[in-house]
């Protein structure tokens, strides 16, 4: 009984990975090994991190196509930025989370035990996919896959100033993986009345991140944003979604 009812789970597991990717296998050992972290398989070989390797390669490829078609007016310089955000770690496991893939993950029991997969395992496992269809049905199905969930980010990243404006970036990555929306809360003010300096820290949940001063509340904000982004991915330094420290006009108070 115990064995037909690990069966039925195994199997829920993968048609709910294909109902959610939009593609159905024929390999069937072969999406479950996308699905395997190498916590809990029997070796690493076992695992989905081979399929990890190949699937970054193929992103990066078919991102860089479909930026190249996409966008004819751009120059290198901009599409260089563009594809750094669009395969990046963040990026991967945004798309993972919004598809629910955690509910299908096979996870020894210590990463069991946590209330949230790590972001690192999210994007491991949307790589691996993403090999996984270029094996099971070739290049064009492994493509249409990619334009089909990178697309819609493709215009955000777009987007005039959007690089720089990391307080919209937080509430992006923030609704998406943990459901809440950043707070800020000002922690010190210097200085008279008509120049005043404030430190403001991004707040999510119940964890506060690393402060930062600006000369005014809008631009102290801005900052402590980009510090929480830091603090929740490290590859959003990286990648170079974060730029300098330039910072886009806000509207409002």
């Amino acid at each position: 009984m115990s064995g037909r009812v690990e069966m039925s789970l195994f199997s829920e597991r993968l048609a709910s990975c294909e109902k959610a990717i939009g593609y159905t296998f024929r390999d069937q050992d072969l999406l479950a090994r996308c699905l395997t972290h190498a916590s809990v398989a029997r070796t690493r070989l076992d695992s989905n991190e081979r399929l990890e390797f190949l699937g970054d390669a193929i992103l990066g490829a078919v991102v860089c196509e479909m930026l190249f078609h996409r966008f004819p007016e751009l120059p290198e310089g901009d599409l260089t930025r563009m594809k750094s955000a669009l395969v990046s770690r963040h990026m991967c496991a945004i798309i993972s989370s919004r598809l629910g893939l955690e509910e299908s993950l096979f996870l020894g029991k210590g990463l069991t035990t946590h209330d949230e997969v790590p972001l690192s395992i999210l994007a491991a496992v949307f790589e691996s996919l993403i090999a996984g269809v270029y094996l099971d049905g070739g290049i064009e199905s492994a493509s249409e896959m990619i334009q089909r969930l990178i697309g819609p980010e493709m215009e955000l990243v777009a987007r005039p100033g959007n690089r720089r404006n990391f307080k919209s970036l937080l509430q992006q990555f923030s609704q998406k993986c943990s459901g809440e929306t950043p707070e800020y809360q000002v922690l010190d003010e210097k200085g008279p009345d008509h120049s005043k300096c404030f430190e403001i820290a991004a707040v999510i949940g119940s964890e506060v991140y690393p402060p930062a001063w600006g000369a005014s509340k809008k631009e102290a904000q801005q900052q402590a944003a980009r510090n929480a982004l830091v603090v929740l991915d490290p590859s959003f330094a990286e990648s170079g979604v974060l730029g300098d420290s330039e910072l886009p006009e806000e509207a409002g108070p």
